[in-house]
């Protein structure tokens, strides 16, 4: 048995099956991590969809920043973007059951030593406080009234986090730091202006996971969401954003050895705008 971790797939359906084919993934015994963004800007959103649905207990998953623009778009709620990809999901017959499905998976899976979230975690939350607060926002978007959370969850207010924040900015801030964060100070306060590579930082702010003291740092965490960063593996992390979308590769490493696999992908044209 062995899982593969894979990189933010994007739409990108040829490149995912076809990296699934070159790892010999046998979903009989194996399972995929998919750290999230399995949608937008890419061509077969539907597709990936799909795919990951129909393996069952044997894809992990964790919601990004794209797969919840896809949630609020569906209900109505957040303005579409150009590049946004998403309209054969919100035509497709089988729409409902892929959306409840989505909006089902959490933004936080914790597995012996290994942690998977889109983006990063705040330098004070530890494992289990993360695992918490992922619930605690997957609660939400199950909820009967989850449409009221979704009117309220994007913002960059509150930009850190709070023991006593409660309702909703307690949660956007929950949902800021796992699908969006790429750098905050030392303190904790999320910088959302800088999205480029770490040496662009804003004044005071670091990478999230190279704030020193950082509580989730005797986990190896497992992330995307940053193709400017690019393929990253350390003793504690191991980032997999390779930039399938921009031209880069789909990154998968197997955990139980981290032996690193890599599928060429084509540059596709594609607007900048909303990260």
């Amino acid at each position: 048995m062995a899982t593969y971790a894979i990189g933010d797939i994007q739409g990108c359906y040829e490149e995912l099956r076809g990296l699934v084919e070159s790892i010999a993934f046998d979903p009989a015994t194996d399972r995929l991590w998919l750290v999230g963004d399995l949608v937008n800007r890419g061509p077969r959103s539907l597709e990936v969809l799909r795919y990951v649905k129909a393996l069952g207990d044997r894809a992990v998953v964790v919601l990004g920043n794209h797969d919840l623009h896809l949630v609020m778009q569906a209900e109505g709620y957040g303005r579409a973007n150009a590049e946004d990809t998403l309209e054969p999901i919100l035509a497709a017959p089988d729409r409902d059951d892929l959306l409840s499905w989505l909006r089902s998976r959490p933004l936080f899976h914790v597995e012996g030593e290994y942690a998977m979230v889109h983006a990063g975690l705040l330098p004070s939350w530890s494992v289990a406080q993360a695992s918490e607060l992922s619930e605690e926002v997957r609660s939400a978007l199950m909820a009967s009234d989850f449409r009221d959370f979704l009117a309220a969850m994007w913002g960059s207010q509150p930009d850190e986090w709070h023991p006593a924040l409660r309702g909703w900015d307690r949660l956007r801030v929950v949902v800021n730091a796992m699908t969006r964060m790429r750098f905050c100070t030392r303190e904790g306060r999320m910088d959302f202006r800088s999205k480029g590579p770490p040496s662009g930082a804003a004044d005071r702010a670091l990478p999230w996971f190279d704030v020193p003291g950082r509580a989730s740092a005797d986990h190896t965490l497992v992330c995307g969401h940053w193709s400017a960063l690019g393929l990253r593996i350390e003793p504690r992390l191991l980032a997999l954003d390779s930039g399938c979308l921009w031209g880069g590769s789909l990154t998968a490493v197997r955990l139980e050895d981290r032996q690193v696999f890599q599928l060429p992908c084509p540059r596709r044209v594609v607007p900048a705008g909303w990260d």
